[in-house]
C-alpha cells in the first residue's frame, strides 16, 4: 500500500469520523471512518516494518591481504628454442 496510501486512508477516515454528520440509513459513516483510520495506521506500520527489515544490510570491509593474487605467470622462451 505504501506510505501515501496509508496517509490517504487516515485522512479520509478522519474526515468521515469527525467532520461528516450524515445518516445513511443502515450505514454509520463514523464507524466507516474509524475502520479506515485503523486500516491506514496498520498499513503505515506494516510499510515501516518492511522498509526497516529491508535496509539492514551491512558492508564488510575487505582487508588488503585477503585480495586474491591475479597475476599471470608466463614462462619466457627465447626465440628459436624448441621444447
Amino acid at each position: 500500500m505504501g506510505i501515501g496510501g496509508s496517509i490517504l486512508l487516515l485522512a479520509v477516515g478522519a474526515l468521515l469520523a469527525f467532520a461528516v454528520h450524515l445518516s445513511v440509513g443502515w450505514l454509520d459513516l463514523s464507524v466507516v471512518g474509524w475502520v479506515l483510520m485503523a486500516s491506514g495506521l496498520l498499513g503505515l506500520l506494516l510499510t515501516m516494518w518492511f522498509w526497516n527489515s529491508r535496509r539492514t544490510r551491512t558492508a564488510v570491509p575487505v582487508e588488503p591481504d585477503e585480495v586474491a593474487d591475479e597475476r599471470r605467470r608466463v614462462a619466457y622462451r627465447p626465440p628459436g628454442a624448441d621444447i
